[in-house]
């Protein structure tokens, strides 16, 4: 007979129920999306869902249909009735018996929480300490797939140092992104980030921040820079969905600036905010 332990307890593996079986749990064999709103309104859901597909279509999930997530998405918003919420939902290939090929009949499972977002404002109004960690993830970090175990640890070792987060270095020593962010600095009037590739995340965060440099002035360079290059920088940030801009103003144990936010960081943030409106 062939069998499963949960806990201490034995079942025969005929019983448990799919989400046991789920491919995600055993090979994190999926992506996700986080979406956020403000003022009851979720922001940008068009650009994350053509993400989405992307992923899907990127590690061979068909089956799914877009337009069933879109409407999943907004009754589950409207549903919570949360103003300012955080909404997460990802998609696996399925549940099948743990082999790493696929049988091409498995239907994908979907998942999504819509949980209340807290604004961090002292993070905003002071800035966060962030320390560098070597890139452990995987090649293809332009797909938003479940596999984040990299991430994490990066993102642990960050907080045993007292900082919020990780800025990943690559084997040849330049930044990638954050550990669950898009990484920017600003020498001068210039603002600069990694150029888009395999092992950067298209960040939707990211493309905003971008569009807000433009219309207040500042030359976009994308060009990846070194770990003593940024501590050099007259201005640092990150980017992510649940917390927009958060300025970065201690860099590997390196005050960047005068140790507070900078003027650019806080131009950028209040032009952001009006795309939100």
């Amino acid at each position: 007979m062939q069998i499963a332990v949960i806990g201490d307890k034995i079942v025969p593996a005929k019983e448990l129920e799919p989400v046991y079986f789920d491919r995600g749990t055993y090979f994190g064999d999926g992506v996700y999306e986080v979406v956020r709103s403000y003022n009851g309104k979720i922001f940008a859901l068009e650009e994350h869902l053509e993400r989405f597909a992307d992923g899907l279509a990127a590690i061979e999930i068909t089956g799914v249909d877009i337009e069933k997530i879109r409407c999943r998405v907004r009754k589950a918003f409207n549903a919570a009735d949360i103003s300012n919420a955080k909404i997460y939902f990802h998609v696996t290939r399925g549940s099948a018996p743990r082999e790493h090929n696929w049988d091409e009949t498995l239907k994908p499972n979907f998942f999504l929480t819509v949980t209340e977002l807290t604004e961090d404002q002292k993070s905003k109004n002071e800035g966060i300490a962030v320390s560098t960690h070597p890139d452990w993830r995987w090649k293809r970090c332009d797909i938003k797939s479940l596999n984040l175990l990299a991430n994490v640890l990066a993102r642990r070792d960050a907080a045993k140092k007292g900082c919020d987060e990780a800025i990943l270095l690559d084997q040849a020593g330049f930044i990638t992104e954050g550990a669950g962010s898009a990484f920017f600095s600003i020498f001068g009037r210039r603002l600069q980030t990694a150029g888009l590739a395999a092992n950067i995340l298209p960040s939707i965060t990211r493309k905003f921040v971008i569009e807000a440099g433009e219309n207040i002035g500042l030359e976009l360079i994308e060009k990846s820079l070194t770990a003593q290059q940024a501590g050099c920088a007259d201005e640092l940030f990150i980017a992510v969905t649940t917390k927009d801009i958060v300025p970065v103003v201690k860099f590997d144990g390196k005050i960047i600036g005068n140790g507070k936010p900078g003027k650019y960081t806080k131009l950028l943030a209040d032009e952001f905010r009006s795309f939100t409106v």
